[in-house]
C-alpha cells in the first residue's frame, strides 16, 4: 500500500496543472484512473478502485463509506482505468577489455562499434 503523499490522500497526487490524478497499483499492475479537479474528488475515486478490487478497508481514504454504491455517487465523472505499460530499454551489449587492450584494439574487433564503449 503507498503511503499517504502531500495530498494526503491514498494514489493522489498533484500534476503541474493543478488538477490532481489518480494511479493504483494491483498485484504488480499499475493502472492510472484519471484527473480530477479536487484532491477530495480525486481520492474518491482510488477509494472506488480499491472497492472493486476488493482490498482492506485500511485502504481507503475515507473508510467511513459504508458500500460500493454510495462511493461511486460520490464520483459524478466515474472512473477511466487503464494499465500503464513501461517498455524496458534495452540493454546495451557490453564488450570487455582485456589487460592491457586499448580502446583501439577493442574496436578493431569485429562486431564491436562505438556505442557499445559508452
Amino acid at each position: 500500500m503507498a503511503p499517504k503523499g502531500k495530498s494526503g490522500f491514498f494514489g493522489v497526487r498533484r500534476k503541474p496543472s493543478g488538477n490532481w490524478c489518480v494511479e493504483f497499483s494491483d498485484a504488480g499492475r499499475r493502472w492510472w484512473i484519471g484527473t480530477y479537479p479536487s484532491a477530495h474528488e480525486a481520492a474518491h475515486a482510488y477509494d472506488m478502485v480499491v472497492w472493486r478490487a476488493e482490498r482492506p478497508w485500511s485502504h481507503l481514504n475515507f473508510p467511513e463509506i459504508e458500500s460500493r454504491a454510495e462511493e461511486e455517487m460520490l464520483v459524478p465523472q466515474g472512473i477511466n482505468m487503464k494499465e500503464i505499460t513501461t517498455t524496458k530499454k534495452k540493454k546495451k551489449p557490453s564488450v570487455v577489455l582485456s589487460v592491457g587492450e586499448t580502446d583501439e584494439e577493442a574496436m578493431a574487433r569485429p562486431n564491436v562499434s562505438r556505442e557499445n564503449l559508452n
